[in-house]
């Protein structure tokens, strides 16, 4: 019976647990995306974006390998050139819990009274794809989420990995 009466805070907890990954795309509407081939990585705007090295390193292995799944080829003289940029906050979420479950947990009846406080990195990840004749940004992919502080290191790459994946998913842009 205490169990049942713990359900509703388990729940709390889980769903706070799930940090999603929201992600965004915009687009130059009269850009032709079927003309671009293949890509290159825009050293100068990597080379300034304020993370580790090794977080770069995969976030870049990450999106070439998305890029080459969609059939793209790596070349020194691309249609694409392949930019991202970085931003993190600490974000504080307060979940006030002061409901009675009157009815809707049947088992239980009474109040059920707490303040929990999550604190955590928000990190945003841009990919930038720039139509490399004409200089001009294409397509933009934004995806924003819980950053891995594990020290555990296949995780936080796999979390990269999903974190490009959910990203370039929306590219290239379907085009009604």
């Amino acid at each position: 019976m205490k169990a049942l009466k713990l359900l509703p805070l388990a729940l709390l907890f889980l769903v706070a647990s799930c940090s999603s990954i929201r992600v965004s795309s915009d687009y130059d509407t009269n850009t032709n995306f079927s003309k671009f081939k293949t890509f290159a990585f825009y050293k100068k705007g990597i080379d300034k974006v304020e993370i580790s090295d090794l977080d770069k390193r995969r976030i870049l292995k990450a999106v070439e390998s998305e890029l080459l799944a969609k059939g793209f080829k790596k070349s020194k003289n691309p249609d694409l050139l392949v930019n991202i940029f970085t931003k993190s906050r600490q974000r504080i979420d307060i979940y006030n819990n002061n409901n009675m479950y009157f009815g809707w947990f049947p088992w239980y009846y009474g109040p059920n009274f707490g303040t929990h406080i999550s604190k955590y990195t928000e990190g945003t990840l841009f990919i930038d794809l720039i139509d490399a004749n004409k200089k001009e940004l294409a397509w933009q992919g934004i995806g924003s989420g819980a950053l891995n502080t594990s020290r555990n290191v296949a995780k936080k790459e796999e979390k990269i990995k999903d974190f490009v994946a959910k990203i370039m998913a929306n590219y290239p842009p379907s085009v009604n």
